[in-house]
């Protein structure tokens, strides 16, 4: 049996969404339109029917289908498409919210409890929407004595410095928002960036246990930068360049994993350490320091550091999957496009007004980027398994393994890129 609350009045919540939908309107009226007007301004307008399409016209596309495509396509070929949506900070902002909420879930299996349910009618979905609600509208409290203008500057490179991270991986050919011929040198250096801001954030809360995990997360990080790029040098010995597309491109017959097992699984290693992932959360020990570094942060400011941690999470499985598993190559399964549709278009009712330049994605695109999705999936899945198996181990412990077993297991690595390079197996102008 529903039951109403005895002030509820039908009247004002019909005048409330009212209310809800004049706003609404009239910021899209006054905002929105002209932000879209201005933007088109910066967009290479298409031909169609002989004559460049211009900005004034383009808005015709709410009365006039045919132009749609075609300005949608010529928006999806810029540089702020490829930054904001895909395959840049949008595209990595889903699967990190979906890495959120299947972390949830999947350790709530592993450790038989109900996990996020009750908010949401699949499997608590709208759970993460009311999480990131209530970071939103929570207060931000800033310790007294705090050094202001660093405890609020520093989550936010954090982010940035995660979205320059994802910048770099290639998602299907020719999709990489800065395809560098350095790419992994520039990967290396922007991870380098990470230690130092998680010092900052520690040291500018002016307290005591953000600083002990500040302290702990400098040593990890550096302890574990070396073996991390040591692993990698492998692949740089095999294929003869830095260029992750160029790597990607490399590993067309097959995976560097199967060859360089020991420099992938040195890798694996090493990232849940750079991403202070059980069992190397000792930076976060919420059960010895609280919650480590990020002790003093609350509201928004937590979840800038929260969605910068998953981006990081989301741009490692991915360069994994570029180094190891052969990034967007794989058998083609997404179904060809029909012949007629890409040479004639498509003829719009009774108007019969043709849509040039289908599709707005290749076949080869799309097949790429579902083998790309698939296994950064996976190896996601598999970086947030320990959480849910393994208990924290002793810094001791994690220092020695980073400083003496893996570096010596690194050379062996490159040990064994080097025979095969000098064998004649693989490498340019090997027999592979």
């Amino acid at each position: 049996m529903s039951v109403i609350a005895p002030n509820f009045k039908f009247s004002e919540f019909v005048k409330s969404i009212l209310d809800n939908l004049f706003w609404i309107l009239l910021i899209f009226t006054l905002v929105g339109i002209p932000a879209v007007q201005i933007v088109l301004f910066y967009i290479e307008m298409p031909v169609i029917d002989g004559k460049l399409l211009t900005p004034f016209l383009a808005l015709t596309w709410l009365a006039d289908p045919s132009r749609t495509l075609p300005i949608l396509k010529a928006f999806m070929n810029t540089d702020l498409f490829r930054i904001a949506a895909f395959p840049g900070f949008g595209f990595a902002a889903l699967i990190a919210a979906g890495t959120i909420f299947i972390e949830r879930k999947m350790l709530a299996k592993l450790q038989l409890r109900v996990g996020p349910f009750y908010c949401g009618k699949v499997e608590g979905i709208l759970q993460l929407m009311g999480d990131g609600l209530k970071l939103i509208s929570k207060e931000i409290i800033i310790p007294a004595k705090a050094d202001k203008p660093i405890f609020w500057a520093a989550p936010v490179i954090f982010v940035a410095t995660a979205a320059a991270f994802v910048a770099l991986i290639p998602v299907a050919p020719g999709w990489v928002v800065a395809d560098v011929d350095v790419g992994l040198l520039a990967v290396f250096a922007i991870i380098g960036f990470f230690p130092i801001i998680t010092i900052l954030s520690a040291w500018s809360s002016n307290s005591k246990f953000p600083f002990i995990g500040g302290i702990r997360a400098l040593h990890q990080m550096v302890s574990f930068e070396i073996p991390l790029i040591l692993s990698l040098l492998g692949v740089v010995i095999l294929t003869g360049t830095l260029n992750l597309s160029e790597i990607v491109e490399s590993q067309t017959n097959f995976p560097w994993i199967i060859f360089l097992p020991i420099g992938a699984i040195i890798f694996f290693i090493t990232i849940l350490a750079e991403l202070e992932r059980i069992p190397f959360d000792l930076p976060e020990a919420e059960s010895e320091i609280v919650a480590g570094w990020l002790t003093e942060f609350s509201g928004m400011i937590y979840g800038l550091v929260q969605l910068g941690t998953y981006l990081k999470l989301y741009a490692f499985a991915a360069l994994f999957v570029v180094l190891f598993l052969g990034g967007w190559t794989g058998p083609m399964i997404w179904p060809p496009f029909p012949e007629e549709i890409i040479t004639d278009g498509i003829v719009m009712g009774p108007i019969t007004a043709k849509i040039p330049g289908l599709p707005v994605f290749s076949q080869e695109m799309l097949n790429g980027v579902v083998w790309f999705v698939i296994k950064t999936v996976g190896v996601i899945f598999f970086i947030l398994l320990p959480r849910g198996v393994f208990p924290r181990i002793r810094i001791d412990m994690l220092l020695s393994l980073g400083w003496y077993k893996l570096i010596g297991l690194a050379f062996v690595n490159i040990f064994i890129a080097l025979g095969l390079l000098y064998a004649g197996v693989l490498g340019p102008g090997g027999i592979l």
